[in-house]
């Protein structure tokens, strides 16, 4: 495995963890289709949570919560009507939240969530 997969990999574990520390309960993960990937899945009460997660091991290449472009906003919208139909979940409301991690040195990770991007 890459070392920038194990990052993510730790990162969404992180970031599910934190979720569920705040009463969020996650009930999927990566899931893929033709369209894209989703990172975590998550109800907040009623509401259908989609989560980007963003990790990076230093902010030198700036924040990892840059990287969530306009497209890339747009594209969750879509995976996540994709994924509500799939698993029977059309929810009344929906919410798209970013998480972004810097994991790095010997200081604990620094966690920023961003919630209702789009």
């Amino acid at each position: 495995m890459r070392a920038q997969d194990a990052l993510g990999q730790s990162g969404e574990r992180l970031a599910a963890d934190y979720l569920e520390e705040r009463g969020l309960r996650v009930i999927d993960s990566n899931w893929r289709c033709a369209n894209g990937e989703i990172d975590l899945v998550a109800l907040d009460g009623d509401e259908l949570v989609i989560v980007e997660v963003k990790t990076r091991r230093s902010r030198r290449y700036g924040d990892p919560l840059e990287a969530l472009t306009p497209a890339k906003v747009r594209r969750l919208r879509t995976l996540a009507v994709l994924w509500a139909r799939e698993h029977q979940r059309l929810s009344a409301s929906l919410r798209i939240d970013a998480i972004g991690i810097i994991m790095g040195g010997s200081a604990p990770p620094a966690i920023d969530h961003l919630k209702g991007v789009a």
